[in-house]
Protein backbone atom coordinates (compact mmCIF):
# COMPACT_ATOMS: atom_id res chain seq x y z
CA UNK A 1 0.00 0.00 0.00
CA UNK A 2 1.10 3.70 -1.02
CA UNK A 3 2.80 5.60 2.33
CA UNK A 4 -0.14 8.53 1.25
CA UNK A 5 -2.71 5.97 1.11
CA UNK A 6 -1.65 4.11 4.60
CA UNK A 7 -1.02 7.81 6.52
CA UNK A 8 -5.09 8.44 5.63
CA UNK A 9 -6.35 5.37 7.06
CA UNK A 10 -7.84 5.44 10.19
CA UNK A 11 -6.52 3.44 13.11
CA UNK A 12 -7.28 -0.16 13.51
CA UNK A 13 -5.98 -3.23 14.48
CA UNK A 14 -2.79 -3.42 12.32
CA UNK A 15 -2.20 0.18 12.10
CA UNK A 16 -1.09 2.60 14.65
CA UNK A 17 0.04 6.45 14.51
CA UNK A 18 1.95 8.57 17.59
CA UNK A 19 3.21 12.18 17.53
CA UNK A 20 6.64 11.52 18.52
CA UNK A 21 9.07 9.29 21.20
CA UNK A 22 8.13 11.39 24.36
CA UNK A 23 6.41 8.32 25.90
CA UNK A 24 8.33 5.30 25.01
CA UNK A 25 5.70 2.91 27.02
CA UNK A 26 2.64 3.27 24.85
CA UNK A 27 4.77 2.66 21.57
CA UNK A 28 5.84 -0.54 23.29
CA UNK A 29 2.94 -2.36 24.18
CA UNK A 30 1.54 -1.50 21.09
CA UNK A 31 4.32 -3.24 18.82
CA UNK A 32 4.13 -6.43 21.44
CA UNK A 33 0.11 -6.04 20.67
CA UNK A 34 0.78 -5.93 16.90
CA UNK A 35 3.42 -9.04 17.21
CA UNK A 36 0.96 -11.43 19.29
CA UNK A 37 -2.00 -10.48 17.29
CA UNK A 38 -1.84 -10.24 13.49
CA UNK A 39 1.21 -8.04 12.57
CA UNK A 40 0.47 -4.58 11.82
CA UNK A 41 2.35 -1.14 11.63
CA UNK A 42 2.98 1.96 13.69
CA UNK A 43 3.78 5.38 12.24
CA UNK A 44 5.50 8.05 14.34
CA UNK A 45 5.35 11.76 13.13
CA UNK A 46 1.41 12.01 12.56
CA UNK A 47 -0.82 13.94 14.78
CA UNK A 48 -4.25 12.61 16.22
CA UNK A 49 -6.24 15.39 13.38
CA UNK A 50 -4.59 13.32 10.51
CA UNK A 51 -1.87 15.82 10.10
CA UNK A 52 2.20 15.37 9.65
CA UNK A 53 4.33 16.65 11.98
CA UNK A 54 7.39 14.92 11.56
CA UNK A 55 10.26 13.33 13.28
CA UNK A 56 13.16 15.51 14.57
CA UNK A 57 16.72 13.80 13.73
CA UNK A 58 14.64 11.05 12.19
CA UNK A 59 18.33 8.90 12.40
CA UNK A 60 18.41 9.21 16.38
CA UNK A 61 14.95 8.57 16.77
CA UNK A 62 15.15 5.25 15.13
CA UNK A 63 18.52 4.05 17.33
CA UNK A 64 16.35 5.56 20.36
CA UNK A 65 13.79 3.24 19.17
CA UNK A 66 15.60 0.07 17.88
CA UNK A 67 17.36 0.46 21.47
CA UNK A 68 14.04 0.53 23.47
CA UNK A 69 12.91 -2.43 22.19
CA UNK A 70 15.92 -4.45 22.89
CA UNK A 71 15.89 -3.49 26.50
CA UNK A 72 12.39 -3.87 26.88
CA UNK A 73 10.62 -7.11 25.02
CA UNK A 74 10.91 -10.43 25.35
CA UNK A 75 11.43 -12.63 23.65
CA UNK A 76 13.44 -10.55 21.17
CA UNK A 77 11.97 -8.68 18.96
CA UNK A 78 13.28 -7.31 15.52
CA UNK A 79 10.58 -5.00 13.89
CA UNK A 80 11.58 -3.48 10.61
CA UNK A 81 11.62 -0.13 11.02
CA UNK A 82 12.60 2.46 8.41
CA UNK A 83 11.96 6.03 8.08
CA UNK A 84 10.40 8.05 4.65
CA UNK A 85 9.63 11.41 3.86
CA UNK A 86 5.91 12.88 3.05
CA UNK A 87 5.28 16.28 2.08
CA UNK A 88 8.57 17.52 3.49
CA UNK A 89 8.45 15.48 7.20
CA UNK A 90 9.90 12.41 8.27
CA UNK A 91 8.41 10.06 9.65
CA UNK A 92 9.22 6.67 11.09
CA UNK A 93 7.72 3.34 9.91
CA UNK A 94 7.18 0.51 11.81
CA UNK A 95 6.37 -2.94 10.68
CA UNK A 96 5.68 -5.32 13.07
CA UNK A 97 4.43 -9.14 11.65
CA UNK A 98 2.86 -11.66 13.27
CA UNK A 99 5.18 -13.71 15.63
CA UNK A 100 4.52 -16.72 17.72
CA UNK A 101 5.31 -15.76 21.33
CA UNK A 102 3.89 -14.05 24.04
CA UNK A 103 6.26 -11.63 23.71
CA UNK A 104 6.08 -8.84 26.52
CA UNK A 105 7.62 -6.16 28.13
CA UNK A 106 10.00 -7.29 30.23
CA UNK A 107 9.35 -4.97 33.68
CA UNK A 108 5.82 -6.38 33.48
CA UNK A 109 6.82 -9.97 33.43
CA UNK A 110 5.21 -12.60 31.48
CA UNK A 111 1.71 -12.67 33.12
CA UNK A 112 1.03 -8.68 33.03
CA UNK A 113 3.32 -7.71 30.21
CA UNK A 114 1.59 -8.99 27.43
CA UNK A 115 -0.56 -7.46 25.07
CA UNK A 116 -3.00 -8.39 22.41
CA UNK A 117 -4.56 -5.81 19.96
CA UNK A 118 -8.51 -5.38 19.64
CA UNK A 119 -9.61 -3.20 17.13
CA UNK A 120 -7.36 -0.21 17.81
CA UNK A 121 -6.47 -0.53 21.38
CA UNK A 122 -3.95 -2.18 23.42
CA UNK A 123 -5.68 -4.88 25.93
CA UNK A 124 -3.77 -6.67 28.51
CA UNK A 125 -3.68 -10.35 27.32
CA UNK A 126 -5.55 -11.91 30.06
CA UNK A 127 -4.89 -15.95 31.20
CA UNK A 128 -7.26 -17.38 28.31
CA UNK A 129 -5.50 -15.45 25.56
CA UNK A 130 -1.68 -16.73 26.74
CA UNK A 131 -3.19 -19.99 26.56
CA UNK A 132 -4.52 -19.60 22.67
CA UNK A 133 -1.27 -18.21 22.12
CA UNK A 134 0.40 -20.89 23.42
CA UNK A 135 -1.58 -23.41 22.03
CA UNK A 136 -0.70 -21.82 18.60
CA UNK A 137 2.67 -22.11 19.10
CA UNK A 138 2.25 -26.06 20.55
CA UNK A 139 0.32 -26.12 16.84
CA UNK A 140 -2.71 -27.26 19.16
CA UNK A 141 -6.02 -26.17 19.24
CA UNK A 142 -8.34 -25.97 22.86
CA UNK A 143 -11.13 -28.19 21.09
CA UNK A 144 -8.26 -31.46 20.64
CA UNK A 145 -7.60 -31.38 24.22
CA UNK A 146 -9.14 -33.74 26.85
CA UNK A 147 -11.89 -32.75 29.33
CA UNK A 148 -10.16 -33.92 32.38
CA UNK A 149 -12.41 -36.17 34.25
CA UNK A 150 -14.79 -37.43 31.29
CA UNK A 151 -15.22 -40.88 30.10
CA UNK A 152 -16.48 -42.20 26.36
CA UNK A 153 -20.04 -42.55 28.65
CA UNK A 154 -20.55 -38.95 29.02
CA UNK A 155 -20.87 -38.98 25.22
CA UNK A 156 -24.72 -39.45 23.80
CA UNK A 157 -23.67 -42.13 21.41
CA UNK A 158 -26.99 -42.99 20.52
CA UNK A 159 -27.11 -38.91 18.65
CA UNK A 160 -23.62 -39.84 17.54
CA UNK A 161 -24.71 -43.00 15.09
CA UNK A 162 -28.02 -40.95 14.25
CA UNK A 163 -25.96 -38.01 12.97
CA UNK A 164 -23.21 -39.89 10.60
CA UNK A 165 -26.29 -42.21 9.49
CA UNK A 166 -27.67 -39.15 8.01
CA UNK A 167 -24.88 -38.99 5.74
CA UNK A 168 -24.50 -43.25 5.40
CA UNK A 169 -21.29 -43.45 7.49
CA UNK A 170 -20.62 -45.86 10.18
CA UNK A 171 -19.34 -45.01 13.75
CA UNK A 172 -17.38 -47.00 15.86
CA UNK A 173 -14.62 -45.73 18.78
CA UNK A 174 -11.80 -45.82 16.14
CA UNK A 175 -13.47 -43.32 14.23
CA UNK A 176 -14.21 -41.38 17.22
CA UNK A 177 -10.60 -41.05 18.51
CA UNK A 178 -9.60 -40.31 14.80
CA UNK A 179 -12.06 -37.38 14.42
CA UNK A 180 -10.87 -36.43 17.78
CA UNK A 181 -13.72 -36.43 19.68
CA UNK A 182 -11.95 -39.13 22.28
CA UNK A 183 -8.29 -37.65 22.81
CA UNK A 184 -5.62 -40.01 24.53
CA UNK A 185 -5.22 -38.98 28.83
CA UNK A 186 -3.16 -40.57 31.21
CA UNK A 187 -2.91 -43.92 29.26
CA UNK A 188 -6.59 -44.04 28.77
CA UNK A 189 -9.22 -42.29 26.75
CA UNK A 190 -11.29 -39.32 27.80
CA UNK A 191 -13.89 -37.06 25.71
CA UNK A 192 -12.13 -34.02 23.86
CA UNK A 193 -13.05 -30.35 24.69
CA UNK A 194 -14.40 -30.53 20.99
CA UNK A 195 -16.14 -33.82 21.46
CA UNK A 196 -17.93 -33.03 24.77
CA UNK A 197 -19.55 -29.45 22.81
CA UNK A 198 -20.70 -31.64 20.19
CA UNK A 199 -21.76 -34.97 21.48
CA UNK A 200 -21.83 -34.56 25.26
CA UNK A 201 -24.26 -35.68 27.60
CA UNK A 202 -26.38 -32.46 28.78
CA UNK A 203 -24.93 -33.21 32.33
CA UNK A 204 -21.61 -33.06 31.92
CA UNK A 205 -21.46 -30.82 28.49
CA UNK A 206 -23.66 -28.27 30.62
CA UNK A 207 -20.84 -28.53 33.96
CA UNK A 208 -17.92 -28.01 31.23
CA UNK A 209 -19.04 -25.87 28.70
CA UNK A 210 -22.70 -23.92 30.04
CA UNK A 211 -21.94 -21.00 27.06
CA UNK A 212 -21.28 -23.63 24.24
CA UNK A 213 -24.59 -22.58 22.88
CA UNK A 214 -26.16 -20.43 20.80
CA UNK A 215 -29.56 -17.60 21.77
CA UNK A 216 -31.78 -15.94 19.31
CA UNK A 217 -33.39 -12.72 19.56
CA UNK A 218 -36.18 -10.83 17.70
CA UNK A 219 -36.16 -7.23 18.65
CA UNK A 220 -38.51 -4.22 17.74
CA UNK A 221 -37.18 -1.63 15.64
CA UNK A 222 -33.25 -1.43 15.51
CA UNK A 223 -32.19 -1.80 19.18
CA UNK A 224 -32.29 -4.04 22.28
CA UNK A 225 -34.47 -2.24 24.61
CA UNK A 226 -37.90 -4.79 23.64
CA UNK A 227 -38.13 -8.51 23.16
CA UNK A 228 -40.33 -9.98 20.37
CA UNK A 229 -39.60 -13.08 20.61
CA UNK A 230 -36.36 -15.44 21.94
CA UNK A 231 -35.07 -18.61 21.96
CA UNK A 232 -32.24 -20.19 24.07
CA UNK A 233 -31.25 -23.41 22.06
CA UNK A 234 -30.66 -26.15 24.94
CA UNK A 235 -28.82 -28.88 23.23
CA UNK A 236 -25.59 -28.66 21.03
CA UNK A 237 -24.27 -26.52 18.65
CA UNK A 238 -25.47 -29.61 16.20
CA UNK A 239 -28.80 -29.05 17.34
CA UNK A 240 -28.08 -25.41 16.92
CA UNK A 241 -27.69 -25.86 13.29
CA UNK A 242 -31.62 -27.38 12.70
CA UNK A 243 -33.41 -25.11 15.50
CA UNK A 244 -31.51 -21.73 14.32
CA UNK A 245 -33.04 -21.69 10.83
CA UNK A 246 -36.59 -22.21 11.81
CA UNK A 247 -36.38 -19.38 14.51
CA UNK A 248 -34.83 -17.20 11.71
CA UNK A 249 -37.82 -18.18 9.14
CA UNK A 250 -40.59 -16.95 11.77
CA UNK A 251 -38.80 -13.53 12.37
CA UNK A 252 -38.17 -12.72 8.61
CA UNK A 253 -40.16 -11.83 5.72
CA UNK A 254 -40.20 -12.30 2.19
CA UNK A 255 -40.36 -10.06 -1.24
CA UNK A 256 -42.71 -10.84 -3.87
CA UNK A 257 -41.29 -10.39 -7.44
CA UNK A 258 -43.94 -10.49 -10.14
CA UNK A 259 -42.89 -11.53 -13.64
CA UNK A 260 -45.63 -11.47 -16.34
CA UNK A 261 -48.03 -14.42 -14.71
CA UNK A 262 -44.93 -15.85 -12.17
CA UNK A 263 -44.53 -14.95 -8.52
CA UNK A 264 -40.80 -15.15 -7.16
CA UNK A 265 -40.49 -15.31 -3.55
CA UNK A 266 -37.32 -13.15 -1.96
CA UNK A 267 -35.87 -13.75 1.54
CA UNK A 268 -35.62 -11.00 3.97
CA UNK A 269 -31.45 -12.59 3.93
CA UNK A 270 -29.89 -14.68 1.50
CA UNK A 271 -30.42 -18.35 2.95
CA UNK A 272 -27.20 -19.78 1.28
CA UNK A 273 -25.27 -16.49 2.78
CA UNK A 274 -26.50 -16.84 6.33
CA UNK A 275 -25.94 -20.81 6.79
CA UNK A 276 -22.37 -19.99 5.64
CA UNK A 277 -21.87 -17.04 8.45
CA UNK A 278 -23.89 -19.26 10.91
CA UNK A 279 -22.08 -22.24 10.40
CA UNK A 280 -18.99 -20.26 10.89
CA UNK A 281 -19.65 -18.44 14.15
CA UNK A 282 -20.10 -22.04 15.52
CA UNK A 283 -16.83 -23.56 13.84
CA UNK A 284 -14.60 -20.55 14.92
CA UNK A 285 -16.13 -19.68 18.18
CA UNK A 286 -13.70 -19.50 21.05
CA UNK A 287 -15.30 -21.97 23.21
CA UNK A 288 -12.60 -21.66 25.91
CA UNK A 289 -13.46 -18.20 26.92
CA UNK A 290 -16.59 -18.25 29.68
CA UNK A 291 -19.49 -16.11 29.59
CA UNK A 292 -19.84 -15.79 25.98
CA UNK A 293 -22.08 -17.68 23.85
CA UNK A 294 -22.91 -17.19 20.29
CA UNK A 295 -25.98 -14.54 19.36
CA UNK A 296 -28.10 -14.73 16.67
CA UNK A 297 -29.92 -11.10 16.98
CA UNK A 298 -33.03 -9.72 14.63
CA UNK A 299 -33.97 -6.22 14.48
CA UNK A 300 -36.10 -4.31 11.70
CA UNK A 301 -32.91 -2.98 9.44
CA UNK A 302 -30.05 -6.26 10.18
CA UNK A 303 -30.00 -9.24 11.70
CA UNK A 304 -25.84 -9.72 13.58
CA UNK A 305 -24.86 -13.36 13.68
CA UNK A 306 -22.20 -12.80 17.03
CA UNK A 307 -19.49 -15.40 17.72
CA UNK A 308 -16.98 -15.32 20.99
CA UNK A 309 -13.14 -15.16 19.98
CA UNK A 310 -11.67 -12.62 17.75
CA UNK A 311 -10.01 -13.79 14.69
CA UNK A 312 -7.15 -16.44 15.25
CA UNK A 313 -4.31 -14.94 15.94
CA UNK A 314 -2.02 -14.29 12.88
CA UNK A 315 -5.16 -13.58 11.05
CA UNK A 316 -7.20 -10.32 10.21
CA UNK A 317 -10.16 -10.03 7.99
CA UNK A 318 -8.12 -9.41 5.35
CA UNK A 319 -6.92 -12.63 4.85
CA UNK A 320 -10.18 -14.41 5.99
CA UNK A 321 -11.91 -12.03 2.61
CA UNK A 322 -9.19 -13.94 0.34
CA UNK A 323 -9.89 -17.32 1.30
CA UNK A 324 -6.84 -18.07 3.77
CA UNK A 325 -8.18 -20.40 6.48
CA UNK A 326 -6.89 -21.37 10.00
CA UNK A 327 -9.14 -23.21 11.62
CA UNK A 328 -9.37 -22.40 15.52
CA UNK A 329 -11.11 -25.68 16.31
CA UNK A 330 -9.61 -28.75 14.49
CA UNK A 331 -12.37 -31.48 15.76
CA UNK A 332 -15.58 -29.13 15.95
CA UNK A 333 -14.27 -27.91 11.89
CA UNK A 334 -13.66 -32.09 11.02
CA UNK A 335 -16.96 -33.18 12.48
CA UNK A 336 -18.90 -30.65 10.59
CA UNK A 337 -17.10 -31.14 7.39
CA UNK A 338 -17.95 -35.55 7.65
CA UNK A 339 -21.46 -34.14 8.70
CA UNK A 340 -21.62 -32.13 4.96
CA UNK A 341 -21.97 -29.31 6.80
CA UNK A 342 -18.97 -27.36 5.46
CA UNK A 343 -17.00 -27.64 2.51
CA UNK A 344 -13.53 -26.98 1.69
CA UNK A 345 -11.86 -24.67 4.43
CA UNK A 346 -11.32 -21.32 3.54
CA UNK A 347 -14.26 -21.16 0.83
CA UNK A 348 -17.19 -19.75 2.79
CA UNK A 349 -16.36 -16.08 2.13
CA UNK A 350 -16.20 -16.84 -1.81
CA UNK A 351 -19.45 -18.76 -1.46
CA UNK A 352 -21.18 -15.85 0.54
CA UNK A 353 -20.27 -12.86 -1.84
CA UNK A 354 -21.72 -15.27 -4.74
CA UNK A 355 -24.95 -16.05 -3.43
CA UNK A 356 -25.13 -12.17 -2.52
CA UNK A 357 -24.65 -11.50 -5.66
CA UNK A 358 -26.28 -13.66 -7.44
CA UNK A 359 -29.65 -12.64 -5.24
CA UNK A 360 -28.98 -8.83 -5.38
CA UNK A 361 -27.89 -8.66 -1.31
CA UNK A 362 -25.80 -6.37 0.12
CA UNK A 363 -22.75 -8.27 1.20
CA UNK A 364 -22.22 -8.72 5.35
CA UNK A 365 -19.79 -6.86 7.09
CA UNK A 366 -17.37 -8.78 9.28
CA UNK A 367 -16.75 -7.04 12.79
CA UNK A 368 -14.25 -7.27 14.95
CA UNK A 369 -15.20 -5.71 18.65
CA UNK A 370 -13.52 -6.34 21.92
CA UNK A 371 -12.98 -10.60 22.41
CA UNK A 372 -16.09 -11.35 19.43
CA UNK A 373 -16.51 -11.77 15.68
CA UNK A 374 -19.98 -10.21 14.62
CA UNK A 375 -21.27 -10.57 11.12
CA UNK A 376 -24.19 -8.02 10.13
CA UNK A 377 -26.66 -9.04 7.34
CA UNK A 378 -28.85 -6.49 5.68
CA UNK A 379 -32.03 -7.24 3.74
CA UNK A 380 -33.09 -7.38 0.59
CA UNK A 381 -33.32 -4.31 -1.46
CA UNK A 382 -37.30 -5.58 -1.96
CA UNK A 383 -37.95 -5.70 1.72
CA UNK A 384 -39.78 -2.54 2.40
CA UNK A 385 -39.43 -0.79 5.62
CA UNK A 386 -43.55 -1.37 5.91
CA UNK A 387 -43.33 -5.38 5.50
CA UNK A 388 -40.66 -5.27 7.99
CA UNK A 389 -42.96 -3.44 10.32
CA UNK A 390 -45.95 -5.38 9.41
CA UNK A 391 -44.21 -8.34 10.63
CA UNK A 392 -43.50 -7.83 13.98
CA UNK A 393 -46.28 -7.12 15.65
CA UNK A 394 -45.96 -5.53 19.52
CA UNK A 395 -47.80 -7.87 21.77
CA UNK A 396 -46.08 -11.48 20.83
CA UNK A 397 -45.28 -12.91 24.16
CA UNK A 398 -41.87 -13.85 24.89
CA UNK A 399 -42.28 -16.88 26.79
CA UNK A 400 -45.01 -18.61 23.92
CA UNK A 401 -42.79 -18.24 20.62
CA UNK A 402 -44.97 -18.99 17.23
CA UNK A 403 -44.23 -21.84 15.47
CA UNK A 404 -43.49 -22.29 11.89
CA UNK A 405 -47.46 -23.31 11.09
CA UNK A 406 -48.08 -20.11 12.41
CA UNK A 407 -45.60 -18.08 10.88
CA UNK A 408 -46.51 -19.64 7.51
CA UNK A 409 -50.60 -18.56 8.08
CA UNK A 410 -49.49 -15.05 8.70
CA UNK A 411 -47.47 -15.39 5.70
CA UNK A 412 -50.61 -16.47 4.06
CA UNK A 413 -52.34 -13.48 5.52
CA UNK A 414 -50.39 -10.42 4.41
CA UNK A 415 -50.24 -11.89 1.03
CA UNK A 416 -53.85 -11.28 1.19
CA UNK A 417 -55.20 -14.92 0.76
CA UNK A 418 -57.68 -15.57 2.91
CA UNK A 419 -56.72 -19.27 4.76
CA UNK A 420 -58.46 -21.10 6.81
CA UNK A 421 -57.85 -23.89 9.21
CA UNK A 422 -58.61 -25.98 6.63
CA UNK A 423 -55.99 -24.93 4.36
CA UNK A 424 -53.44 -24.84 7.71
CA UNK A 425 -54.27 -28.50 8.23
CA UNK A 426 -53.81 -29.22 4.01
CA UNK A 427 -50.68 -27.45 3.99
CA UNK A 428 -48.70 -28.94 7.28
CA UNK A 429 -50.40 -32.79 7.03
CA UNK A 430 -51.89 -31.90 10.79
CA UNK A 431 -55.20 -32.27 12.02
CA UNK A 432 -58.09 -29.63 11.71
CA UNK A 433 -58.65 -29.77 15.44
CA UNK A 434 -54.50 -28.95 15.92
CA UNK A 435 -55.27 -26.20 12.84
CA UNK A 436 -57.89 -24.34 14.87
CA UNK A 437 -55.45 -24.39 18.21
CA UNK A 438 -52.53 -22.97 16.41
CA UNK A 439 -55.21 -20.02 15.20
CA UNK A 440 -56.78 -19.66 18.58
CA UNK A 441 -53.29 -19.16 19.76
CA UNK A 442 -52.51 -16.64 17.56
CA UNK A 443 -56.03 -14.87 18.41
CA UNK A 444 -55.21 -15.26 22.01
CA UNK A 445 -52.17 -13.06 20.89
CA UNK A 446 -53.89 -10.73 19.47
CA UNK A 447 -52.32 -10.76 16.21
CA UNK A 448 -55.21 -12.32 13.74
CA UNK A 449 -59.13 -11.44 14.45
CA UNK A 450 -62.01 -13.55 12.48
CA UNK A 451 -63.99 -11.28 10.34
CA UNK A 452 -67.67 -12.16 9.32
CA UNK A 453 -70.21 -15.24 9.19
CA UNK A 454 -68.99 -18.02 10.64
CA UNK A 455 -69.36 -20.65 7.36
CA UNK A 456 -67.92 -17.71 5.11
CA UNK A 457 -66.27 -15.29 7.10
CA UNK A 458 -62.13 -14.86 7.00
CA UNK A 459 -59.06 -14.07 9.22
CA UNK A 460 -56.94 -10.94 8.98
CA UNK A 461 -54.04 -9.53 10.59
CA UNK A 462 -55.51 -7.57 13.36
CA UNK A 463 -53.15 -3.87 13.26
CA UNK A 464 -51.82 -2.42 16.26
CA UNK A 465 -51.17 1.04 17.25
CA UNK A 466 -48.08 0.94 15.49
CA UNK A 467 -48.86 -0.46 12.29
CA UNK A 468 -52.18 1.79 12.14
CA UNK A 469 -49.73 5.02 11.84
Amino acid sequence: MPLTDLINRPEGKNLEFKRDLSSLRPILRTLVAFANTAGGTLVIGREDDGSLCGVDDVLRAEEQLANAIADAVRPQMTPEIESCTVDGKNLLIVKVPHWLGPFYLAKEGPERGAYIRLGSTNRQAGPEFLAEIQRAKEGQSFDRLPCIGTTIDDLNLPNIEKAFSRVGRQIDQAKLESLGVLAPYAGSLAVSNGGLILFGKEGPRLRHFPDARVSCARFLRTSKAEFLDRLDIEGTILDAVTEVPKFIRRNTRMAAEITGMQRRDIPEYSEIALREVFVNALVHADYSLTGMRTLVSIYDDRMDVQNPGMLPFGMTLEDFKSGVSRVRNRVIARVFRELNLIEEWGSGYLRITEACHAGGYPLPDWQEFGPALRTVLRPHPKISQAQVEAHVPTNVPINVPINDRQAWFLEQLRAGSKTRAADLAGHWKITEKTAKRDLAALKDKDLIEFVGPLKTGYYRLKKDDRTED
